[in-house]
């Protein structure tokens, strides 16, 4: 059941909230976290169905704040959606019109969930700052993706000038398969690592992100490749034994070639957005090796440019 509230006030919201919760029990008490998201009109159906089905496994109170029209009289129009409607938690859209899209902190704080962490979600571009950003400030955890920006590589850079602890970038989270993949390869026997390569489409900062990682582990030079994509289609380790080959064209399946041994299929599909977020949902505190490899990433490039 969906409740419709036009018009309507922080207050308003949190007293149809307890009252639903006192008609159908439980409600807000079992929920894990807050999830806040910042979209506009055009990104919000996608955006809301993939924090409700990342949902299921983090059970989320969802606040999708959703600015309009900037020149309108300041109001809110609420849209209520009750816990097995949209996931196994409440879900919150708020249609923010006017100045007050300017001070959605105020909107989003009387509805947070007490005693739960909040994450705060930017699925189109996001903030250059996101920890002094207002509703940001209000957030453990702060999720932004670089790859929505017009520029995705100078945009991830700029907003790795001004990390703080809690920040991260699902062009991280993007690569975990194939870090994965790459940890399992190495810790087999394979020689000496003199250098790599990462192969992908321009303007992907997910692949610098994999290079500076694999730069930093391996403590090597790393080069960028370009390719047609779609996004990472291969990392190369030389080796003093041969080269250790992972190449991924068609976005699905990978083949692993090793010297000495047969050619190997690897599922290795592209991560869905759900995938993405749902992985990010598990852990509130820091990610360092984020942090060290974005750094390092932003380093990388602009010794490059």
């Amino acid at each position: 059941m969906t409740l419709y509230l036009p018009r309507t006030t922080t207050s308003q919201i949190s007293e149809t909230l307890a009252a639903e919760r006192h008609s159908v029990g439980g409600g807000a008490m079992n929920l894990v976290l807050t999830l806040i998201i910042v979209t506009n009109e055009a990104d919000h159906y996608d955006a809301v169905r993939t924090a409700t089905e990342a949902g299921h496994e983090h059970p989320s109170r969802i606040l999708a704040l959703i600015r309009r029209d900037p020149e309108a009289e300041s109001a809110i129009d609420a849209e209520i959606r009750r816990p097995g409607t949209a996931g196994p938690g409440e879900a919150l859209l708020l249609r923010i019109f006017g100045p007050l899209g300017e001070h959605v902190d105020s909107v989003v704080t009387p509805l947070l969930v007490p005693d739960a962490p909040a994450v705060v979600w930017w699925p189109g571009e996001g903030p250059a700052d996101p920890a002094s950003d207002p509703v940001g400030r209000l957030a453990q955890r702060r999720i932004t993706d670089a790859l929505r920006a017009a520029d995705p590589v100078a945009d991830m850079i700029g907003r790795v000038r001004n990390y703080r602890p809690g920040d991260t970038d699902l062009t991280w989270t993007r690569v975990t398969p194939w870090r994965s993949l790459l940890a399992s390869t190495m810790d087999q026997r394979i020689g000496w690592v003199r250098s790599a390569t990462v192969a992908a489409e321009p303007h992907f900062p997910s692949a610098d992100l994999l290079a500076a990682w694999l730069s930093q582990q391996l403590d090597v030079p790393v080069e960028r490749e370009i390719s047609k994509g779609p996004a990472i289609t291969g990392a190369v380790l030389h080796t003093d034994e041969g080269d250790i080959s992972i190449n991924r064209l068609d976005g699905r399946v990978a083949s692993l070639t090793r010297p000495g041994q047969p050619e190997q299929a690897v599922a290795l599909p592209l991560r869905r957005p759900t995938d993405a977020l749902t992985e990010e949902l598990r852990r509130l505190d820091p990610d360092e090796i984020y942090e060290r490899s974005a750094k390092h990433m932003a380093e990388l490039v602009e010794a490059n440019a």
